[in-house]
């Protein structure tokens, strides 16, 4: 059927908004460790719900009246499955709660915040974060709740990913102190166990044996069988699994391609590699710009198997291996295929053929170039996968060469509908993620096909100081937060218009948080560079929020903009608000009225100044929403707004 002639940005998407406003949200996925059921964390709106499958059983919800999230920093770390339990955090709380059936049953008191359980291999002891009274640590209580819990740890500012030895002789966690984020520099903390007359662990010995001011250390796991500690550390300039002897107390690089094995630690209870049941091998999430893969790595010559089942998604999350079967799960997804809960059950391997890599590189760095094949099941989907594959847009990786001549990377979607296409060059939308020290990949992205299947096309910059490209590109951003993220996403504009794949004259750049820090920067320093741009709770003044954002990023600016006060006049040049006058290009701005990273003043005071002077502009502010959007209705009206906006200043204007 031929397709018909319209106009870029006026096409009819078979997604609308209410299409996104009721698709889950997948946060987490873990097997039991002595059965095969599978329980995961999915958000119905603002609510988390713990959902549970035995086999080919149908799913079905394990909490009806608890909302479930961990509510230390910016979450996750939501449940711990083990011994037929559920164990999970909720309003402050963690739940204990049979996987058999039952009501929930509260086992810490309800005051400050909770993350990240973990439970001890015979299924006694949880190790979980807490937050108190800006007070970050490690605590224990009983898998029963029958006494109080106890400090574990809590000589750092921040602690993540506790992990238990299965025969209970260690623990180990990660640890790190302003004005470090987990991305620059960590510890990982071996602790020696010894026990009480009552049979209480406590930590009679503490060591940090990896990491350090320069060196991020992630997820540290110990083997099945004891002898080995895995984790990743970026020393090598790439976040690469390791492997510490427990007994002759040494450490083996497994890894060395220059890929990622693990992703920035915003959240708690991150997972991005598990062990085999025989511990005799690690199955891992490869990052290689932006594309997700599985691979085997043999625990002891680091050679590494392809696992095939998952070759068709580009996104690839939370990992979980069984410790019972050959069966790993994990939150998966593609450009065309919006996230899912899948599983494999990993079948017998083919005799390896192992070739040398080129360069002749020890026996620790040879590639195994064969595949293993498995089958997969499809346990829940976030979203009706009814829209043809055609209608959808596909993500290209790109590069382009930077104002200063180096690299820069990010995803290109072009517009795609099964029924339009236009004339000439569309229109772009550069749509910035946030952190800045994050990375959009290859998975569904809700915005991009929103944008693209309404006749736009969409470039997400991993602009330098994203991570997945090695800690060099990362650490581009320190000091220059608001050139390079600007500069980037200028020139990745300017080099899709160069191939005709963006019209220049139409261009808009949209973001949330840093992002939108990233929006408002380019609006004040290359003002009718864009002809519009789009806000979500945008960093405007970069002193208000050294002192008004939450613990976890309270001394984040130190390393991308540097300390008060001898930093400060680089903290007034990119503080939008102090140069707001230079805005004069259509902006739309959201802000959610309960943030508590970036608090609304941030938008308000940028909107005042639009107001002051006439500029067109638009100011959306939802209540009982915080720094992103849960609630569908605001999901839709958000959608619905954005898209009459464009209309109004790019499309037609």
């Amino acid at each position: 059927m031929a397709k018909l002639s319209r106009p870029y940005g006026n096409w009819s998407s078979p997604l609308s908004p209410k299409t996104f406003a009721d698709a889950l949200v997948f946060q987490d996925v873990q097997w039991d460790n002595d059965s095969e059921a599978l329980v995961w964390l999915e958000n119905h709106g603002p609510k988390g719900v713990l959902m549970l499958q035995r086999g080919a059983q149908a799913p079905r919800a394990l909490t009806a009246e608890l909302a479930v999230r961990g509510t230390v920093g910016y979450g996750g770390g939501g449940f711990t499955v083990g011994s037929g339990c559920v164990y999970f955090a909720s309003a402050g709380r963690l739940y204990r709660q049979m996987l058999s059936g039952g009501s929930a049953r509260p086992i810490t008191p309800g005051f400050g915040d909770v993350a990240a359980p973990r439970l001890s291999a015979d299924g006694r002891w949880l190790l979980y974060v807490y937050s108190y009274e800006h007070n970050d640590g490690l605590a224990l209580v009983d898998a029963e709740g029958t006494h109080w819990p106890r400090k574990f740890a809590s000589n750092t500012d921040f602690i993540m990913q506790p992990a238990w030895h299965p025969t209970g002789d260690y623990a180990a966690y990660i640890a790190w102190n302003h004005p470090q984020m987990p991305w620059d520099g960590t510890e990982l903390r071996l602790v020696t166990l010894e026990y009480d007359r009552e049979g209480t662990p406590y930590p009679a010995k503490t060591e940090t044996i990896a990491g350090d001011l320069q060196t991020a250390i992630f997820q540290p796991e110990f083997s099945p069988d004891g002898r080995w500690l895995a984790y990743v550390s970026d020393a090598s300039g790439w976040g690469q699994l390791y492997l510490y002897d427990l007994v002759r107390k040494t450490h083996v690089q497994l890894t060395s391609t220059p890929a990622e094995y693990a992703q920035p630690a915003w959240i708690q209870g991150m997972r991005t590699y598990g062990w085999s049941a025989d511990s005799r091998s690690l199955l891992a999430v490869r990052n290689e710009q932006a594309m997700c893969s599985v691979w085997r790595v043999d625990a002891i010559t680091g050679s590494a198997t392809h696992i095939k089942g998952l070759e068709h998604y580009n996104e690839i999350t939370q990992i979980s291996v069984s410790p019972r079967a050959e069966l790993l799960a994990a939150i998966v997804s593609a450009p065309k295929i919006p996230a899912r809960v899948v599983s494999l059950e990993l079948r017998p391997e083919v005799p390896p053929v192992i070739s040398l890599t080129p360069d002749d590189k020890p026996a620790t760095s040879i590639q195994v170039l064969v595949e293993t094949g498995e089958a997969e099941m499809i346990h829940r989907r976030s979203a009706t996968e009814n829209v043809p594959a055609d209608a959808l847009a596909d993500a290209w990786a790109i590069s382009w060469t930077g104002h200063d001549g180096e690299a820069a990377h990010g995803l290109y979607f072009p517009p795609s509908s099964a029924r339009y296409e236009g004339s000439g060059s569309p229109p772009l939308v550069v749509v910035v993620h946030g952190g800045p020290t994050s990375q959009v990949r290859a998975g569904y992205s809700v915005a991009a096909q929103f944008l693209a299947t309404h006749g736009y096309a969409v470039l997400m910059p991993n602009h330098r100081g994203s991570t997945g490209y090695g800690k060099a590109y990362m650490n581009k951003l320190r000091g220059s937060w608001g050139v390079y993220d600007v500069e980037d996403s200028a020139t990745g504009a300017q080099f899709l218009a160069a191939q005709g794949l963006a019209d220049p004259r139409k261009l808009v750049i949209m973001g949330g948080s840093a992002g939108g820090f990233t929006v408002l920067q380019s609006l004040v320093t290359k003002p009718g560079f864009y002809r519009a741009g789009v806000s979500l709770f945008g960093v405007s003044n970069q002193f208000a929020l050294a002192m008004d954002t939450h613990k976890f990023e309270e001394r984040y600016n130190d390393s991308i903009l540097g300390p008060l006060p001898d930093a400060a006049d680089l903290y007034r040049e990119r503080s939008p608000i102090f140069h707001a006058n230079r805005i004069v290009d259509p902006l739309l701005v959201f802000q959610g009225e309960d943030d508590k990273v970036v608090p609304r003043n941030q938008s308000d005071t940028i909107v005042e100044s639009l107001k002051a002077r006439g500029v067109p502009h638009e100011y959306h502010v939802y209540a009982g929403e915080g720094h992103g959007w849960r609630k569908p209705e605001t999901i839709e009206h958000h959608y619905t707004t954005l898209l009459r906006f464009l209309k109004q200043y790019v499309v037609f204007s």
